[in-house]
């Protein structure tokens, strides 16, 4: 049902939500919705999309269904409008999180015509019971909230958003608005048709977001930049995107353990878990969630000061959406990306066994972002560019426009680069062209006979970086395309091969080369150096000495020769510390720990020695999966031959990650089994000897008690008893 759209719209607009003034197009957008037509509206986040539904479905008679892509997010939009209501049968949501109850109680209030405002998972539209219901309720229209959903070229398609207008045409017609903060035109002609709404108004607001600042930088210890930019913003929200449920779950922890208060977010934890972050990150109890993509649609939190893509996203569309996240209210809002070539190789080998056409589709996705990351251009310009805005001049708030990057003329290395791809039969990866021109005579290169061809060598005068750059931004120019299915191999595309026959000036970026960390560039960073402190490990050795013999014990009880070492590269100057050593537990360091960091604090003080931990990351205690199953099954008496066939280990390898675990100072008590191989006598011969030796060798062992008497296997189990008993 339409009305006249000579209202007072700004007296419904105060009288509902408190505003004196609409933003952008959003009062010509709800009175093309009051006259009911059909709406396409592209507003950039935060610009108030929602709005546009909300105020429409407040004057119209009848139910205005809004189709939103996530359930946990629906909640929150029905409790926003409830409290401008007294009424809370005013809006609803309906999807699978309903018991049968709650289900048959929004039945009845839009049976009763209370609901102006129903949410719906697209799921639960398809279903044909929901279907048969709504078909008696008088709808106002309908809104699909995150259109891009619809496209296979948008980057968070979902088929089931494609069945939508043949369920709208079973339920009932009625105008359709469909919204987006991120359409190309190809997505936006997309959405249209599929909705068959291709005469519908188009409203189009800018998608400059001025107060973002937008950066990129090189993924050499992420984890690290990331701790160091929240620790210098305390108290600011932000949002930290990663690609996979893993690495949520990591970094979350990470930043726990580092003082932050952060949570984790993704669509693989149960919804009470995802709802229950969600909130505190909403009430402000935790600054910072660590999210995959499943996080942010439709979330009203203004004050979103950063967002940071621990991985570079799939496409730009993505990134822009995320991004568009941070700074709602206008103010502050840095949007940093980490980017390593790596991932998008990652991101390419995902796509192997995909349809052909999804694979296409994927790859320029792909493409468009790494030109995006690589590129030395206005970085909002670039990306108002690809959603078919233009912008004139710089934005002089994004890394590029702020820190300009050195270009140089590229034309004779691209088709240095183009011809030599031709010449090997287009059946290489960039790494192997970029050995060849490079003049690294690796083995793959020598076992093709590819350093005695002509080429071999001819870009010697620049290193296999630059030119793994080159042909990246071959590929961004799509001079280049790689052929996924065959392991990534360069192929020259009909541009390419119009450029050899007409090559004409092409800058290039020097410096944009986002390989991923060198040890050289970690070190550069402030990570711990390779090289001992001589003087210290023997100090150290010292002291493990004369501990070793007021306890009576080996020295090798005490600390090994590795954890020494350690202790003379990271110089641990507290028990935290000491603990980040390797091979030290927590039971080494309270037992043995307090002597060695109090001679290493001192023994830094009086060097002046600045230690590599100007920040010190803490690190979370991570025990392999096999580290667990073996703790869990030697705590249940599983006989260790048994272990190691579930696993397919050899049984010197299974003692290996026992022997590790232990060293680590976790106590195993494998009584079971040695008295199961070893008699009581031979128990106690192999101890006594290992209470009085020099060394852990099993060889000198064997020497000392005879390798008749006993085995290789029959030594370590029993130096892993002493280990346990005696080095914790």
């Amino acid at each position: 049902m339409t009305i006249s759209t000579d209202i007072s719209l700004i007296g419904y607009l105060k009288k509902y939500f408190g505003f004196d003034n609409f933003k952008g197009n959003q009062e010509e957008i709800i009175r093309s919705v009051l006259a009911g037509d059909d709406s396409f509206v592209l507003m950039p986040t935060g610009g108030g999309k929602s709005l546009c539904y909300q105020l429409p479905s407040l004057i119209m008679n009848g139910t205005a269904i809004v189709i939103s892509p996530l359930i946990a997010l629906m909640k929150n939009q029905v409790d926003a409008m409830r409290s401008f209501s007294t009424d809370d049968g005013i809006a609803h949501f309906l999807n699978s999180s309903l018991s049968k109850a709650q289900i048959e109680q929004v039945k009845s209030d839009l049976s009763a015509r209370r609901t102006r405002l129903l949410y719906v998972a697209p799921e639960s539209l398809t279903k044909q019971e929901n279907i048969e219901f709504l078909k008696k309720i008088s709808i106002s229209f309908y809104a699909v909230d995150e259109a891009h959903c619809i496209s296979e070229w948008g980057h968070d398609f979902r088929p089931e958003y494609r069945r939508i207008r043949p369920i709208i045409n079973q339920i009932g017609t009625a105008p359709i608005i469909a919204l987006t903060a991120t359409a190309t035109p190809k997505v936006q002609h997309d959405i249209q048709k599929n909705l068959n709404m291709l005469d519908a108004r188009i409203f189009k607001d800018s998608f400059r977001r001025e107060n973002l600042y937008y950066e990129v930088r090189p993924k050499i210890n992420a984890t690290k930049e990331i701790i160091r930019y929240i620790l210098n913003h305390p108290g600011k929200s932000g949002i930290i995107y990663c690609l996979s449920r893993k690495k949520v779950e990591e970094l979350a922890e990470t930043l726990k353990v580092n003082g932050i208060k952060a949570l984790p977010y993704h669509a693989g934890m149960d919804s009470a878990t995802r709802s229950s972050n969600q909130d505190q990150f909403l009430m402000e109890e935790v600054d910072v969630i660590v999210a995959t993509i499943a996080f942010g649609m439709g979330i009203d939190k203004p004050d979103v000061r950063f967002v940071i893509h621990y991985d570079i996203p799939k496409s730009l569309e993505g990134y822009y959406q995320e991004t568009g996240r941070a700074g709602r209210d206008g103010g502050e809002g840095n949007c940093i990306a980490f980017y390593s070539y790596n991932d998008i190789q990652k991101l390419e080998k995902f796509m192997q066994g995909k349809p052909v056409a999804e694979q296409e589709i994927g790859k320029q996705l792909l493409l468009e972002t790494v030109a995006y990351a690589e590129s030395s251009v206005c970085r909002p310009k670039l990306l108002l560019n690809y959603f078919g805005e233009v912008m004139d001049g710089s934005c002089d708030n994004c890394d590029n426009c702020l820190h300009p990057k050195e270009e140089i003329e590229g034309k004779d290395f691209i088709v240095k680069a183009l011809q030599l791809i031709l010449t090997v039969k287009e059946k290489f990866k960039a790494g192997h062209i970029a050995n060849i021109l490079a003049g690294n005579a690796t083995s793959s290169v020598k076992s093709y006979k590819h350093h005695k061809i002509p080429e071999f060598g001819s870009g010697i005068d620049q290193d296999t970086k630059f030119w793994n750059a080159v042909l990246r931004q071959s590929l961004v120019a799509q001079f280049l395309t790689k052929d996924i299915e065959n392991y990534g191999l360069l192929k020259v595309t009909a541009k390419g091969h119009e450029y050899l026959a007409n090559p004409v000036s092409l800058m290039v970026t020097r410096d944009h080369d986002y390989e991923a960390a060198t040890e050289d560039a970690i070190m550069a960073q402030g990570g711990k150096t390779s090289t001992v402190d001589e003087e210290l490990f023997n100090i150290l050795k010292d002291l493990r000495k004369k501990i070793s013999r007021e306890l009576n014990l080996p020295p090798f009880v005490i600390f090994q020769d590795p954890s020494l070492e350690d202790m003379a590269i990271q110089y641990p100057i507290n028990m935290e510390e000491l603990q980040n050593i390797q091979g030290v537990g927590s039971g080494k360091a309270q037992r043995y720990g307090k002597q060695f960091i109090e001679l290493i604090r001192t023994y830094v003080d009086e060097k002046e020695i600045i230690r590599a931990q100007d920040m010190v990351v803490k690190s979370v205690v991570n025990k392999s999966g096999l580290k667990v199953y073996i703790i869990q099954n030697i705590d249940r008496k599983v006989s260790l031959d048994d272990i190691a066939r579930a696993k397919n280990l050899e049984m010197p390898k299974l003692l290996d990650e026992i022997e590790a675990i232990v060293n680590s100072g976790t106590k195993l008590n494998l009584d079971y089994y040695i008295n199961e191989v070893l008699d009581e006598d031979h128990q106690e011969e192999v101890f006594d000897y290992f209470r009085e030796a020099e060394t852990e060798s099993v060889n000198d062992a064997l020497d000392e008690l005879g390798e008749d008497e006993y085995t290789e296997e029959d030594i370590r189990l029993m130096r892993i008893k002493f280990m346990a008993e005696l080095g914790l």
